[in-house]
């Protein structure tokens, strides 16, 4: 089955991205080379795949590209600010790197569910 390329999906691939490249630093400072490397070049394939997708893209749908990335945006920064509330609330401090990963992951599941019921809306 071949799927065509639309911009939920490419902004769905940035913050896959987004949420992949946060998660970093936790393998930084851990001292984990081996799960640092596999995400290294884990990453730098989801980019060379969005890269792709936005080349694919019709000239009308790159034009919804923008839109879709202020509410991926307004997702990562919700997940952030929830998860900080969450740490605060129901714990000790994790630390900023824990923190950042467990944020984006969340903004990334946000955004793709907004998508989901939009499209359900539709």
């Amino acid at each position: 089955m071949l799927a065509t390329p639309n911009p939920e999906r490419l902004s769905i691939l940035v913050g896959l991205l987004a949420a992949m490249l946060g998660t970093l630093p936790r393998y930084l400072q851990g001292g984990h080379r081996s799960q640092l490397l596999l995400l290294s070049l884990a990453a730098a394939v989801v980019a060379v795949v969005a890269l792709s997708h936005w080349r694919l893209l019709a000239v009308e749908a790159r034009r919804e590209v923008p839109g879709l990335l202020r509410r991926l945006a307004y997702g990562l920064g919700t997940g952030l600010a929830l998860m900080t509330a969450w740490y605060a609330l129901a714990s000790a401090w994790v630390g900023w790197q824990q923190l950042l990963s467990h944020g984006l992951t969340l903004g990334l599941l946000l955004h793709v569910m907004g998508l989901w019921w939009k499209r359900e809306g539709a």
